[in-house]
């Protein structure tokens, strides 16, 4: 009697697990499901769960696929799941192995796209707050991208024809592929290292999405917003949009529009100038027909035509108004001198001197008061007669008042 074989769990799970993976359909396939229970492990790993109406099946991702996801993965998303079904041997439980998701409906790029615009968005790098003004008239523009493009020569076309006197400085950058994110972060720190930049052009010529991802990295938005110089940020055509566009200080649809907005343009001030150029010369020459004109009139004069003659007849002019001004003079002290005169023989017709020259004299009391009645002395007082020729002292012995119409009496 043949005995039964007794296989052990290890082995039936083993037994399993390559049937399961030398199966041609379950070694490489693609599931429709919706993600659910899903945890991102320390290791890198992801574990979730994939469902539909009717089943679910569990799911890991190693790091090494995981690492090169653009996207997010989120409970309740719908993907497409393409991997390979195998059998975990310590529990005995099947699951999906999954090396690639994509969601469904929307791309992969385009769900990362949206995923890292709304995280940074919340976290205020869209804010117009730090948003800075461009200066007017920058004296060096910064250009972070590819030195071979048509962007570069574009931007400097628009620019050096806006503006001249304005500097380039092109910084050489991979603006695609895998390391461009890298390469661009790179160049934005070496720009405000270097630090003679006013302004900082970041971009590239149009492109698919793929092309212009490096401008959606999470790394190239967050050197973009530290940047110390303003950056205008010009990613392809008009209708495309970047991470890049709403973290910088400005977006341009072109690079040949970031040119533009980056320079003011010379022409206007220009045609300015030549106006007061014109206008300029022509009151120059205004101001210079005037001063000919009068030196024609002046070389006429006598002055220059006759300088002796004229100094002959300037000197006639001064003598002759020395000796008006001499006479004026005179007639003046003449008129003087006999005002003085006048005056002086008034002076001495009513001065009590002259009287007293004819016999009179003036007494005055003790106190120097002039004597007009002897109704101010007493007998005894003091009294002064003034003559012309000197003074008396005199004593009141005896005083007779007189009055009008009577003789006088003695008191």
């Amino acid at each position: 009697m043949i005995e039964p074989k007794i296989f052990t769990v290890g082995q039936i799970n083993r037994y399993i697990k390559n049937l399961l993976e030398n199966d041609c359909i379950l070694n490489s396939l693609l599931i429709r499901g919706e993600i659910s229970n899903f945890k991102a492990h320390g290791s890198g790993h992801l574990y979730f769960t994939l469902k539909d109406a009717v089943g679910a099946v569990q799911c890991v991702m190693f790091r090494q696929y995981a690492e090169q996801l653009p996207f997010v993965v989120e409970n309740g998303m719908q993907v497409v799941l393409y991997g390979s079904v195998s059998l975990y041997e310590k529990t005995g439980q099947y699951q999906l192995y999954a090396e690639f998701l994509e969601p469904v409906g929307v791309g992969v790029l385009q769900t990362a796209f949206e995923q890292l615009k709304k995280e940074l968005e919340a976290e205020g790098l869209f804010d117009v707050d730090y948003k800075r003004e461009l200066p007017k008239n920058p004296s060096c523009i910064a250009v972070v991208t590819s030195p071979s493009g048509a962007a570069v020569q574009d931007i400097i076309q628009v620019a050096t024809r806006r503006n001249p006197a304005v500097k380039i400085a092109v910084f050489p950058t991979l603006v695609q592929g895998a390391n461009a994110a890298q390469d661009i972060v790179r160049s934005i720190k070496a720009v405000n290292q270097w630090g003679k930049a006013d302004v900082m052009i970041v971009g590239r010529g149009g492109g698919s999405i793929e092309d212009l991802w490096c401008f959606n990295e999470e790394s190239v938005a967050r050197a973009i917003f530290a940047s110390e110089i303003p950056v205008i940020s010009a990613v392809g055509h008009e209708t495309d949009f970047t991470i890049a566009d709403f973290v910088a200080d400005l977006r341009a649809a072109t690079p040949s529009a970031a040119a533009e907005l980056a320079t003011e343009s010379l022409q206007p001030k220009i045609e300015r100038l030549e106006k007061m150029t014109l206008r300029l010369q022509r009151d120059i020459q205004a101001v210079l027909t005037s001063a000919d004109r009068r030196f024609l009139f002046l070389m006429k004069h006598s002055v220059l035509a006759k300088p002796l003659a004229y100094i002959d007849a300037q000197k006639q002019r001064y003598l002759q108004k020395q000796q008006m001004l001499t006479k004026q003079v005179q007639q003046q002290i003449s008129q003087k001198k006999n005002k003085l005169e006048q005056l002086s023989y008034r002076l001495q017709a009513v001065s009590p001197y002259a009287v007293m020259q004819r016999g009179y004299s003036m007494v005055t009391t003790e106190k120097g008061k002039l004597l007009t009645s002897v109704e101010y002395v007493t007998i005894g007082d003091m009294v002064t007669i003034c003559l012309q020729d000197g003074t008396l002292q005199a004593q009141i012995n005896q005083k007779a008042v007189k009055s009008h119409g009577e003789k006088e009496s003695d008191i």
